[in-house]
């Protein structure tokens, strides 16, 4: 009787393991993957502001008619996405609960980008992320 009750005892606790410690990682690395998508599927976006504001020599109206379908799948949920007419594009994911700031800055007539993103965690390193 007891080596059953420790034998049931043994298979709660690798269960509660497996909740506990396996389930978050699976998850966290759900989550990065998603982050990345939401931070990739922007690229287009920027080289076409880049384009506008490098020809017109400033970042005002660079966004002006430049637009991102959304796009995503039944893991990751949807990618949605605003470009700004100063040319910063803004991002989202609901089902993840993710969000990107992609901010244009000209200098000497290049564009270059800072983008911050939440949650910091699952952010790719080109996102603030670790």
């Amino acid at each position: 009787m007891r080596s059953g009750l420790l034998l049931l005892a043994g298979i709660a606790l690798a269960g509660f393991i497996a909740i506990a410690v396996v389930l978050p990682q699976m998850a966290s690395g759900e989550l990065k993957a998603a982050a990345a998508a939401l931070v990739s599927g922007a690229d287009a976006a920027k080289a076409q502001v880049g384009a506008a504001a490098e020809n017109a020599g400033k970042l005002e109206s660079s966004g002006v008619n430049v637009k991102i379908a959304a796009h995503g799948d039944a893991k990751t949920g949807e990618m949605k996405y605003v470009v700004e007419l100063n040319g910063v594009i803004r991002g989202w994911n609901e089902k993840n609960a993710i969000e990107i700031v992609i901010t244009p800055a000209l200098s000497a007539g290049k564009t270059s980008w800072t983008c911050k993103g939440y949650p910091h965690d699952a952010m790719p390193q080109s996102c603030g992320g670790k």
